[in-house]
């Protein structure tokens, strides 16, 4: 029942707390949420819903980032205190109370310490995430499977909403491609780390030989722009093919043409929507895909701030991959591009891929 560690380890929280607030503004937020709340009072505020949605979204937004970061200051107090009193007492229930207590604040101090590197002009969006089967066949359609259901899990803890917009079955296992919105505040911030080719190494169940396999796929990881965001799209420039929906959603999806896959013909700009019961609401929302895609290549006077947006233009395939998944003859996950790894695969792929995502952003903070 050692309490110094933790006490020496809390004191040591204090200068990196004074950083944080400084990265975060905490002195000036209060001032702009005031401000924003005296425009909320106004006569016309709500003339213009959709601005006044969006002022108090980042009313909210910044309310939460003040209280994230007092909570952060009082539960060091907190710890500090219960450090003494459990020391003097030699209380080995209050030692495993601080103990677990200093673990979940040491989580909680680097998720916010994150958000500080989430400066990006969309990091704050939603995030439409498509991942697409490569080399590999039967393999690879099985790994697009396992990747989907790891970002399912990882999205789970972090209050992130999933949505399915469009999901192509494998032939035998697993799935062809699949799209998704995931909604939340940093959503996307946090997921372009993700963009590139994702390398599996394994004893493939599909082989009766048992042999070691290596599969690809690829993970596309765009924004959600803003709806009042307005692109005219000369309708000669599309392509719309209707198709009967595949994989979840009930008997309704497979029995009717209600999937809409929308094609821009000068750009090669692809989107598809099944998520929803009707045609024209799948319309609508494929529509909606397609015009922030648009919108970035619009904005993009340069290839790099095309990278930025939507991952490298890569070939789904060896040498191109950004990330290794190694199940045998050892397990390892490697991040090629920081060279962080983890050796827990299983819990990697049950979507512990928090470390993978400080380091990219970390390493860009540092080449800024």
């Amino acid at each position: 029942m050692d309490f110094e560690p933790i006490r020496l380890q809390l004191e040591s929280y204090e200068e990196p707390l004074k950083l944080l607030s400084e990265a975060l503004q905490i002195n000036s937020l209060s001032d702009r949420i005031s401000e924003m709340e005296a425009r909320a009072q106004e006569p016309d505020f709500w003339s213009d819903v959709e601005n006044a949605q969006r002022i108090q979204t980042q009313i909210r937004r910044l309310q939460k980032k003040i209280e994230n970061y007092n909570f952060l200051i009082s539960q060091r107090q907190d710890l500090l205190v219960l450090c003494e009193l459990g020391a003097e007492a030699e209380d080995a229930q209050v030692y495993d109370e601080v103990s677990e207590a200093f673990t979940e604040y040491q989580k909680r101090f680097e998720v916010t310490r994150l958000e500080t590197l989430l400066t990006g002009e969309y990091d704050k969006n939603n995030a439409i995430l498509t991942l697409h089967a490569g080399a590999g066949g039967t393999e690879a359609q099985d790994w697009v499977e396992m990747l989907y259901r790891m970002y399912c899990k990882w999205a789970e803890p972090h209050d992130f909403e999933v949505k399915e917009l469009e999901y192509l079955d494998g032939d035998e296992a697993g799935i062809k491609s699949v799209s998704v919105m995931i909604s939340g505040e940093n959503a996307y911030g946090f997921l372009r780390s993700e963009a590139g080719v994702h390398r599996l190494v394994r004893i493939s169940p599909f082989d009766s030989s048992g042999r070691r396999h290596t599969s690809f796929a690829s993970c596309e990881v765009i924004p959600e722009l803003d709806a009042n965001i307005h692109i005219e799209i000369n309708p000669a420039d599309l392509r719309v093919d209707t198709y009967r929906s595949s994989g979840k959603g009930g008997q309704h999806v497979n029995k009717t043409d209600s999937a809409i896959r929308l094609t821009h013909l000068p750009t090669g700009c692809v989107a598809a929507c099944q998520a929803e019961r009707s045609q024209l609401q799948n319309r609508e929302t494929a529509m909606s895909m397609l015009k922030a895609k648009l919108f970035t290549l619009a904005q993009a006077a340069h290839m790099e701030k095309i990278e930025d947006l939507k991952g490298n233009q890569m070939d789904i395939a060896w040498g191109s991959q950004i990330r290794s998944y190694v199940f045998c003859p050892y397990t390892m996950v490697k991040d090629h591009r920081t060279g962080y790894e983890e050796t827990d695969v299983q819990g990697v792929m049950d979507g512990r891929i928090d470390g993978f995502i400080t380091a990219f952003l970390s390493g860009m903070q540092i080449e800024k």
